[in-house]
């Protein structure tokens, strides 16, 4: 006898419960709370709204759904293996193991399915954010009429502890100002942190909250009624500017008789006495992990995801037909692939600014270069948290994005994030996770603090997302200690998998742009000066990219001699490096000049790349306006550095302060010698 509508609801969010509390129970580590508590409302947008592909993944036009409360990871495990992605149950036997593909967070290109990686509160709302403004803009500029092939929408869950975390209200005023009106965030407001009832502390009126932010709130409402979810989210769909908040009123562990309602659901596994407890008051009579057909069958997303898919891809090919052109720009941008040529553009920038040979801060090389690659590169997604003028993000092909009341786009490409660092790291992040951009960002070196677990997050997802940090030591001068970076470098260069380039001049800066943008597996971020650096005259320019490079040897300051030392420079130092190199010359001590734009770039080339540029028997003294621990690793006998915080007054006197001057270098190069 076939079941009746309510009763395929119980039985799909049992088998969610089920799956939960049982692969927590194996792994004994976990959180069975949220996913027991969230399953109904899972049902209804799953079952009954998302639009997306088992079998395809990465199909374009998926509906996109993030679990910002990454911590309650069971949930998606449990509904991806349910509709038919390639999760086998064995997999979820596996919940938490080493080389499983069920993490004990949800993390993207490891679980088919999983479109960020979530975990640290709040950065998946903040990445659906970018995730949703991506699709409006692709939209607006590749779609036409009577072809909408980009057309989806946004779904995240989401916990207190989201909108606890700060970033959330950085992400979500900014969503509501885009007016996105194709996010939808699910609220599950269960009342239960870690720490017991959330009462004593968190006493936001969330409906007011987002009402402010310009978002169009629905409930509460009972998140155990999947035809209430269900209306709700048929009534979000038809809020066209301004992103909707479903805040769902459920209980944490639901199901569970004794640990229901309480923090001892959120982060430990039941028992296996509450289990059965459980199972008997869901009447759930299967052993641990064994779905009946009926809960598969009711759950199977294939067929419908494959229709979905089919309906999409001849929509497309109509598209292609009327409009070619677009349709291959489309499928360039989404697949992540530069045009043909780019790497040409990139060289004849650089060529162009060693040519020019100026003195220019790198701030405003950089913008320079990004003059040249925003004219190449539609998909350069720009932006600046407030310092536009400082960090000079902007160009003359990205105006800045606005959006009219009725929600239409300008066309723009350059973002007014305000001040919000963090929100803006978190949400390019979804920027680059959705496709068809690659976004970059400008704020203040020192503010990279901010904004640093979303830089990690980029790097943690092999995610191409570029940070323009300029003011980048304490050469910005009378602004003083808590604007000079000192430990930011070093810091950001601990971060595995992240790119950190701190460029010398001109050229140097145009190449870490360019090889930035060709890295499609890793995020960058570019440390630019806000005073003038001289242009560094060099033989070349192929080795720049390779992170360091012989920039001088003594025969170019007229000793034709072996070099007896290497000094190793950075950004604004080079040049403090080349005048040591003279002065040195002088006394005839023969001095090897190597700039060293990226230690991380540098780091992964061949051993005989990196002796030819640093050989094994020649002293080395390393110099950078910054402190000076992760230089030792190169083997120096000296580092010149500031292990203290800045002080406020200009620039050269600073410099001069804290013992970086060419003539504090060649006195150290001296002694290190015994000369």
């Amino acid at each position: 006898m076939a079941t009746s509508k309510k009763q395929d609801t119980h039985l799909m969010a049992n088998a969610v419960r089920a799956l939960a509390m049982d692969a927590v129970q194996q792994a004994n580590s976990g959180h069975p709370g949220a996913p027991m508590g969230m399953a109904d409302i899972a049902v209804a947008l799953w079952g009954r709204h998302l639009s997306h592909n088992p079998a395809n993944p990465q199909w374009a036009n998926r509906d996109r759904f993030v679990l910002s409360n990454g911590h309650g990871s069971m949930l998606v495990y449990a509904l991806l293996h349910l509709t038919g992605y390639d999760l086998a149950l064995s997999e979820l036997r596996k919940f938490r193991q080493l080389h499983s593909k069920t993490p004990g967070h949800p993390e993207v290109g490891v679980t088919p399915g999983i479109e960020t990686t979530t975990g640290p509160l709040g950065q998946g709302l903040s990445n659906a954010v970018g995730m949703a403004l991506a699709e409006k803009l692709l939209a607006a500029e590749f779609n036409r009429p009577g072809h909408q092939v980009v057309d989806h929408r946004t779904y995240v869950f989401m916990g207190d502890g989201c909108l606890m975390e700060g970033i959330s209200h950085e992400a979500c005023a900014l969503a509501g100002a885009w007016k996105l009106g194709k996010l939808v965030a699910l609220y599950d407001d269960n009342g239960i942190s870690i720490d017991g009832p959330v009462k004593p502390w968190y006493v936001d009126d969330v409906a007011k909250r987002f009402e402010a932010y310009g978002w169009n709130v629905i409930g509460p409402l009972d998140g155990h009624d999947v035809a209430a979810v269900d209306a709700a989210l048929t009534q979000a769909k038809a809020s066209a500017t301004q992103p909707t908040l479903l805040i769902c009123k459920t209980t944490i562990g639901k199901g569970s008789p004794n640990r229901a309602g309480t923090a001892k659901a959120h982060g430990e596994a039941l028992g296996e006495q509450e289990i059965k407890l459980t199972r008997e008051a869901l009447a759930w009579p299967h052993e641990p992990f064994v779905i009946p057909e009926a809960a598969y069958a009711a759950w199977d997303g294939k067929r419908a995801g494959e229709a979905a898919e089919v309906r999409w891809t001849k929509a497309f090919a109509a598209y292609q037909a009327k409009h070619p052109a677009l349709a291959v720009e489309l499928a360039r941008r989404l697949s992540g692939d530069l045009p043909a040529g780019f790497a040409q553009t990139v060289v004849d920038a650089a060529v162009a600014a060693h040519s020019a040979a100026q003195t220019l801060a790198s701030r405003k090389s950089s913008q320079n270069a990004l003059e040249a690659f925003t004219g190449a590169l539609p998909e350069l997604l720009g932006g600046s948290a407030d310092l536009t003028g400082s960090n000079l993000t902007n160009t003359s092909h990205t105006p800045a994005l606005r959006f009219s009341d009725d929600g239409a786009g300008n066309g723009g490409r350059h973002i007014n994030y305000g001040v919000r660092e963090f929100g803006m790291a978190a949400i390019m992040n979804g920027v680059a996770l959705h496709g068809g951009f690659i976004p970059y960002g400008g704020t203040f070196l020192t503010f990279s603090d901010y904004s640093r677990n979303a830089i990690r997050m980029a790097a943690l997802m092999k995610s191409r997302v570029i940070h323009v940090f300029t003011h980048d030591s304490i050469g910005l001068g009378e602004d003083g200690p808590t604007h000079q970076s000192v430990e930011h470098a070093a810091s950001l260069r601990l971060i595995p998998g992240l790119d950190v380039w701190r460029p010398a001049d001109s050229a140097e800066t145009t190449v870490a742009w360019g090889v930035a943008i060709q890295s499609r597996q890793r995020p960058s971020a570019l440390l630019l000066s806000r005073q003038n650096l001289p242009y560094l005259p060099k033989a070349g320019l192929e080795d720049i990219a390779k992170g360091a490079y012989v920039l001088d040897e003594p025969s170019e300051v007229g000793l034709n001699k072996k070099p007896q030392a290497v000094i190793i420079a950075t950004g604004s130092e080079v040049a403090l490096a080349l005048h040591a190199q003279a002065a040195l010359a002088s006394l005839k001590i023969a001095v090897r000049v190597v700039s060293m734009p990226s230690t991380s770039v540098f780091d992964r080339q061949s051993p005989a790349y990196k002796t030819s540029v640093l050989p094994d028997k020649l002293p080395r003294v390393a110099i950078e306006a910054g402190v000076t621990d992760g230089w030792w690793k190169y083997g120096c006998a000296a580092v010149l550095g500031i292990d203290s915080y800045g002080e406020s007054a200009p620039a050269p006197q600073l410099f001069k302060h804290f013992g970086l001057t060419a003539e504090d270098l060649a006195n150290t190069v001296r002694q290190v010698l015994g000369k």
